[in-house]
């Protein structure tokens, strides 16, 4: 996520673009729509990478996150936003695998969020401005930490509907 603030497209609750660029602050402070690009990161043997937050970031510090994400800047789509947000805050380079998109409600305020999954290679080189700790946890360790710790609205809304569309795909 970058430390600037992004420039956005607004959209509408269809998901289509519609023209105007906002920056994402005004976005969230006035409720419009726009897009956010998220990855759960796989690693061969299955395990997902879970990450807290800096301290430092301006929104939700020190909580836990189970994607890696941002904002789906001018012109991107929701691949190509999520390749960079990997490539900034884990210094991995690949393309993740859009699965789904849904308007989420939870966070600090509505947007489209396009969710990904990429398999990616079990180090990474964490930012240190953006992550604090991070950690590979198999499915059931990840759901009692989602009971027990604090993390984003987004993580619980995305690994539920990641889940559930995982169940239907098999």
């Amino acid at each position: 996520m970058c430390g600037v603030d992004e420039l956005v497209e607004r959209v509408d609750d269809h998901d289509r673009v519609l023209g105007a660029v906002v920056s994402r602050r005004q976005a969230i402070r006035e409720g419009w729509l726009h897009r956010v690009a998220v990855t759960v990161c796989r690693e061969e043997r299955g395990r997902i990478l879970v990450h807290r937050r800096s301290e430092q970031v301006s929104r939700f510090p020190g909580l836990y996150e189970v994607v890696v994400g941002g904002a789906v800047r001018v012109g991107e789509s929701y691949e190509q936003a999520a390749a960079r947000e990997l490539a900034e805050e884990l210094s991995i380079r690949v393309l993740p695998r859009l699965l789904f998109t849904f308007t989420n409600h939870s966070g600090l305020s509505p947007h489209w969020l396009g969710v990904h999954e990429a398999v990616v290679p079990d180090t990474v080189a964490a930012d240190a401005d953006e992550v604090a700790w991070h950690g590979w946890l198999a499915e059931p360790e990840l759901r009692s930490a989602l009971l027990e710790w604090r993390f984003t609205p987004d993580s619980h809304e995305a690994f539920s509907r990641y889940r559930a569309f995982r169940a239907a795909q098999s």
